[in-house]
């Protein structure tokens, strides 16, 4: 099939071009994200390829459909950047990439807890100017907290059993309960009993209509004061505006996050030599207490390996007619 591949990095070719070995597939790479201003560059491709940050909005759905693409194939598992219906109505199959490398992201989330409770980032910068003082680097023990895990899918699932191993207590909330972490030691709780027990709090369940904005002025209200929340799942998550009211009352010690929900116009970007044009972002960055890598928590050799695999088994599974059972 010919794929245009939108929103690519060195490392997207790198990876994608080993799996497509063979040649099977014509592989187009476009630096530029997919939206409704880009989509004519998808004519004369049967499919593309995005990840996600591209907007699949309807009117960019039908755009796309019109230029004669039959597939979308997402090198992601979230696809709440998808406009389904649309892709529905115009008869275009969608695909993802189910589960990369859960541990990839889990552990990523575990650093962004270590980071801020042992102040490491801040010691690393010292040492580099000579500065061996440990005033002010105070940390706290994962041991013995009450961690708060908000969706025990198959990257909640492995961050728990991490916090398990690090003798943490750890809740969580799941619309669907995982009966193995149960017997394990995990306790099932109401949303709000999560938020008003924790120590840490760290999300891992997809953006829709029902968690948009789930961390607001009133989730935060129910939260123990100095309370550490994690994000890596999707920025939309969490309200950045109450975010950053808490931060400044208190009310949330520590911040880390991964994503961001305007990250579109920031993550994957150097934009050192720009003035940021994000309000939001840079008074989050002015906090000593936040941490933010900009969406890194997929970044392994073995998720982008497992990401490569399952986008190119997804474009020869629709072209010959097969199941791939990564089916949207």
């Amino acid at each position: 099939m010919r794929i245009a591949v939108f929103s690519t990095k060195s490392y997207d070719r790198e990876y994608l071009d080993r799996f497509n070995g063979d040649a099977k597939h014509k592989l187009v790479y476009f630096e530029a994200p997919l939206n409704l201003d880009t989509a004519n560059l998808a004519q004369g491709f049967e499919g593309v390829c995005v990840f996600v940050n591209d907007k699949l909005d309807k009117a960019t759905v039908e755009a796309i459909a019109t230029n004669g693409v039959r597939l979308i194939v997402l090198r992601c598992a979230g696809f709440n950047n998808v406009d389904l219906d649309a892709a529905k109505q115009f008869n275009i199959a969608v695909h993802r990439v189910p589960a990369y490398s859960p541990h990839a992201v889990a552990e990523h989330a575990v650093a962004l807890i270590l980071t801020l409770a042992r102040k490491t980032h801040k010691a690393y910068n010292r040492v580099r100017e000579n500065n061996f003082s440990l005033e002010r680097l105070t940390g706290f023990n994962i041991y013995g907290k009450t961690v708060g895990v908000v969706g025990t899918g198959k990257i909640g699932e492995v961050f728990c059993r991490v916090m398990l191993g690090f003798g943490a207590r750890v809740i969580a909330y799941d619309v669907m309960e995982n009966a193995e972490l149960i017997k394990e030691g995990v306790e099932y709780k109401t949303p709000e009993e999560l938020m008003e027990q924790s120590d840490i709090i760290s999300l891992h369940c997809p953006l829709n209509k029902d968690t948009k904005y789930m961390i607001n002025k009133d989730t935060i209200s129910r939260m123990k004061k100095g309370v550490m929340l994690i994000n890596t799942s999707r920025g939309g998550l969490i309200n950045t505006r109450d975010v950053l009211v808490a931060l400044k009352q208190e009310k949330i010690g520590n911040l880390g996050i991964d994503v961001y929900e305007q990250e579109e116009k920031l993550f994957f970007h150097d934009l050192s030599e720009s003035i940021p044009e994000d309000e939001l972002i840079g008074r989050l960055i002015s906090f000593p207490n936040v941490l933010i890598t900009a969406h890194q928590g997929f970044f392994t050799h073995e998720a982008l390996e497992q990401i490569a695999f399952t986008t190119i088994t997804n474009i020869s599974a629709y072209e010959d007619g097969k199941i791939s059972g990564n089916e949207v």
